[in-house]
């Protein structure tokens, strides 16, 4: 069994080049039981290595030190060694032993969070993310965690530099899953509903042999956005949905589903009356301030409704029409609408008369013409990856293997020859 100080010296002398640090990553591994047995000592011996220069004996030495249960005492000791260590450390080094940076990197979040400081694995963990992934293609286990920190933050725009990154290469069903819904649920604190639909999309409609927790919360959180963002919602999923999704989704959603039906009535008396009635289940699902957001795009779609009858009508009608306190109110929500680029009007105020307008995007500028050509580029991008990855899976062997067994059911030489005429 070596000893921790012969260890010291093995990791200074072979962290140089790219041969001595694989080299000491086997010496290392034959170590793990003798650093293990050692880790209340290896506290103490950090101080003789540079993170930055010996990162690999350093990741090395760091993990036993985050087994088992943490004290807040030790929380407060480790957090600020792993924060620099993960600014500091090469990513060539970490990666010869990822799954070690990974378990030292989760137990960092837990830690701040039995701190009580979500904030202080933020910027940590972004950097951790960057340092790990192959690329921005490469979804890590370290997203969620990541995400997770960000909610519980507040940090919702620093959350969004991982979101924008197209996502291609997942290891594990459950990162993308969770990546997916703590994604929207910042999405949704942004109201960047659109792009907050599609990643719920994903996790509601991704292959899954059962039902699971993070699909049921993000079902209930798709019905919601649904609404939100289009006044609408229909319980037909998609055919490629999986079977376990297809049947057992809306058995646990019932009261969500009550909510659809009870909005599609187009009464918001009604609408808030079930709000109220059903407060202590959504506050319980942590979905109230969303469900809020439901009863107030109620309002919207009402206005909405009267730009394609009316061509003017008073702030006085609208608030009538549409179960609004005042005047007042139906102008506030009028002119934030009109912001918002949700509908086209124009407000006299001397009269009180809204005139609703068409929309004037003629669909020429060269903002409009920047957009459309960034967007045909991604989609050609797009078209290029699928098409590798169609080839890639076709060389497959155990695709093709698989494929192989499916065909050998079907002998099609058992089959009559398909006449090439018909005599009638």
């Amino acid at each position: 069994m070596q000893s921790v100080e012969s260890l010291v010296t093995q990791i200074q002398g072979l962290s140089s080049t790219a041969a001595d640090t694989a080299a000491l990553n086997n010496y290392l591994k034959a170590a793990e039981d003798s650093l293990r047995s050692d880790s209340t000592r290896l506290l103490s011996f950090l101080d003789q290595l540079d993170p930055s220069k010996h990162s690999l004996g350093f990741l090395y030495f760091l993990e036993p030190c985050v087994y088992g249960s943490i004290t807040k005492e030790r929380a407060s000791t480790l957090v600020p060694i792993i924060a620099q260590f993960i600014t500091s450390c090469a990513p060539e080094q970490i990666r010869l032993a990822s799954d070690k940076f990974i378990t030292v990197c989760k137990k960092l979040k837990d830690m701040v969070m039995l701190l009580e400081a979500p904030i202080r694995g933020v910027g940590p963990m972004l950097t951790a993310i960057h340092k790990i992934q192959p690329s921005t293609e490469h979804l890590t286990p370290l997203h969620p965690e990541f995400l997770q920190l960000c909610l519980l933050a507040k940090c919702y725009k620093t959350g969004l530099s991982v979101l924008e990154d197209d996502i291609y290469e997942i290891n594990l069903p459950r990162d993308f899953f969770l990546y997916c819904y703590y994604g929207g649920m910042i999405l949704i604190g942004q109201k960047r509903f659109r792009r907050a639909l599609e990643l719920l999309h994903n996790v509601v409609t991704a292959p899954m042999s059962s039902i699971n927790a993070i699909a049921v919360e993000a079902y209930k959180k798709y019905i919601l956005v649904s609404l939100v963002l289009h006044g609408q919602f229909s319980t037909n999923l998609p055919k490629y949905t999986s079977s376990a999704a297809q049947r057992n989704l809306k058995n646990f959603c019932q009261i969500y589903i009550e909510l659809v039906n009870t909005y599609n009535t187009g009464k918001v008396s009604e609408l808030e009356i079930f709000v109220q009635t059903n407060r202590e289940k959504f506050e319980s699902d942590n979905n109230l301030g969303l469900v809020k957001q439901v009863v107030s795009s109620m309002y919207k779609r009402n206005i909405q409704r009267l730009t394609q009858t009316y061509l003017t009508l008073s702030l006085q009608d609208i608030a009538n029409t549409v179960q609004l306190n005042s005047s007042k109110e139906a102008e506030m929500h009028v002119l934030q609408m009109i912001q918002d680029g949700e509908i086209y009007a124009t407000i006299n105020q001397k009269d009180g008369m809204v005139r609703f307008l068409e929309d004037p995007e003629q669909y020429k500028t060269c903002e409009m013409i920047d957009c459309i050509d960034s967007s045909i580029h991604r989609i050609m991008a797009l078209s290029k990856k699928l098409t590798a990855m169609d080839e890639l899976l076709s060389c497959d062997p155990l695709y093709l293997a698989k494929v192989g067994r499916e065909r050998q059911k079907f002998d099609f030489d058992d089959f009559d020859t398909v006449p090439q005429k018909f005599n009638i």
